[in-house]
């Protein structure tokens, strides 16, 4: 029997409740992160008028993509095309990321910063630097109303999706170990940790939120696991947010390249667009 440990989800399998517990530390932090920490070597600023931001092209609200005109809306993308005025930059260049390839994207310079609810957590910290957080948010479990699911305690034994890639699945598996519903070790574990059965629950995770919905619909989950940002988007009048039960608490900041000269800029300009409630203009315009 193993035992899945949040820090490394998508590949670190540790045995032992002990070892579980021991990396609660590494949950989403609603704290911002040490922007322009120290590095060995400091990753210049993007040159020319234009900086690549990676924005999320399907959560309605934040960032949102319409194919027909190619032009993004939402929340984010105005906050990103305000940081990037105040950065200095006359140009924006969106780049859509989804949660498999940002982390990469942002690593390897393909682009600049990410602002595409992108969570602060203290795993990201050690490759990234965050700004102050934008945008606060919880991770919660979504349900049919069909299903006559009031509780937690009514899916022992059922099926919860989430989305691949995303720090859904390695933070409802510290929550339910936390509350008894579950010992925190997986019977059997699929590729990619994608299908994971554990002693009271089964995981299944999806390649994207459309499909994770539609699991949702069919019944082939039981409860879907999403940032409750992202679940706005997905929400009908035949859903509800399970009553009572919040997986963890989440606050979304800008992310740019551990140790880069841009890095203290963006935590600037965000913490003055705090300050002069511009980000909250944002947040009621989108609301």
């Amino acid at each position: 029997m193993r035992l899945l440990n949040r820090r490394q989800f998508g590949g670190l399998v540790l045995a032992g409740a002990a070892t579980l517990l021991a990396g609660c530390t590494d949950a989403a932090s609603s704290s911002a992160g040490s922007a322009g920490s120290a590095a060995s070597t400091t990753i210049a600023a993007p040159s020319g008028d234009t900086i690549r931001i990676g924005v999320r092209a399907d959560i309605v609200g934040f960032g949102y993509l319409n194919e027909h005109t190619g032009k993004y809306y939402g929340m984010e993308i105005d906050l990103a095309n305000d940081l990037a005025q105040r950065l200095g930059y006359k140009n924006v260049e969106f780049v859509t990321v989804l949660p498999e390839n940002r982390k990469e994207l942002l690593l390897e310079g393909e682009i600049d910063a990410i602002i595409g609810c992108y969570s602060i957590a203290d795993t990201r910290l050690e490759n990234f630097d965050f700004s102050p957080a934008y945008y606060d948010d919880s991770v919660i479990a979504v349900v049919q109303n069909s299903s006559l699911i009031s509780s937690i305690d009514d899916l022992k034994g059922c099926t919860f999706g989430t989305m691949g890639g995303s720090n859904a699945a390695p933070l409802l598996s510290i929550k339910l170990y936390e509350i008894g519903f579950s010992n925190g070790e997986s019977r059997t574990l699929g590729a990619d940790n994608s299908d994971v059965l554990f002693d009271t629950w089964h995981l299944l995770q999806y390649p994207s939120y459309e499909e994770l919905s539609d699991a949702l619909e069919i019944g082939e989950v039981d409860a879907m696991v999403l940032d409750g940002a992202i679940a706005q988007t997905y929400m009908s009048d035949e859903r509800q947010v399970l009553p009572d039960f919040v997986v963890d608490e989440v606050s979304y900041g800008v992310a740019t390249q551990k140790g880069s000269e841009l890095s203290p800029r963006v935590a600037e300009a965000v913490q003055e667009m705090l300050d002069d409630g511009t980000i909250a203009a944002y947040i009621d315009k989108w609301d």
